[in-house]
């Protein structure tokens, strides 16, 4: 598996715009500012995350990959 790739990236409108499709589609949406303003700052879309960065998204994905798993539980 190699590193995570940014498919989406926006400021303001365009921000705004991604979380609604997100939320559309039933996809977490993890706030860490700092995080979001590094990514958008150093990747563009289709970019792997630089390593710098990985440690941070590694626990974003965590996150979310134990919220998906607790949904699965509860709609058992």
């Amino acid at each position: 598996m190699g590193a995570p790739v940014c498919v989406a990236k926006g400021a303001d409108d365009v921000a705004l715009r991604i979380r609604e499709v997100a939320k559309e589609h039933d996809v977490p949406i993890v706030e860490n500012p700092p995080l979001a303003r590094a990514l958008y700052a150093t990747v563009e879309i289709d970019e792997a995350i630089p390593a710098e960065h990985f440690k941070a998204v590694a626990q974003v994905i965590g996150f979310v990959m134990r919220l998906a798993a607790q949904r699965k539980f509860w709609k058992k």
